[in-house]
């Protein structure tokens, strides 16, 4: 069965929100972390709000290894309206997405990544859809701004694989069980 991996940049407190207000350093070696993840997804899902932020930023960019990867990689969007934008490799899902992502894992293929999309991210943990959490910590203290675990139930992570970056960002794999 795939795995469905949530990929999230998180600020020392657990804010999700704007990660580019706090991921101010992102070295070779968060770049060959973010590569490792991505090397084993051959589909994304995204929630509406990433979706439409996304696709009008990474058709354009030439940010690596990333913008090869989300521009080609087969993307799933929730969400019940059609997005006004279109991207290549996209497929809205207006029905009952949690059911969507569990046959969705049934299908042959890699890992299932899922990135950004906070509330997303938080429904899937929510009900177990979930199995590897691969977060990236900045040193830093946000505040200000949703954070990834308010609405998770509680649940036992497993540590799988850490490092660290030369500027101090936190690199952490968990398998995440509940």
């Amino acid at each position: 069965m795939r795995k469905v991996i949530a990929y999230q940049l998180l600020s020392l407190d657990g804010v999700a929100e704007d990660p580019d207000e706090f991921f101010t350093d992102f070295d070779d070696v968060l770049e060959e972390n973010l590569g490792r993840v991505i090397a084993a997804q051959d589909t994304v899902l995204l929630g509406r709000s990433t979706y439409d932020e996304w696709a009008q930023f990474w058709p354009n960019s030439d940010i690596e290894p990333f913008a090869r990867f989300i521009n080609n990689v087969e993307k799933f969007v929730a969400t019940s309206t059609t997005p006004p934008q279109t991207w290549r490799n996209s497929t809205v899902v207006n029905s009952d997405f949690l059911a969507f992502v569990t046959e969705l894992k049934r299908r042959p293929g890699d890992d299932i990544g899922l990135h950004g999309s906070i509330a997303l991210t938080q429904s899937l943990l929510g009900v177990g859809l979930v199995d590897e959490l691969r977060l990236v910590i900045a040193p830093a203290l946000q505040i200000r701004g949703r954070k990834l675990f308010d609405k998770a139930p509680s649940a036992k992570l497993t540590l799988t694989r850490h490092a660290a970056s030369p500027g101090g960002y936190l690199m952490l794999d968990f398998n995440y069980g509940r």
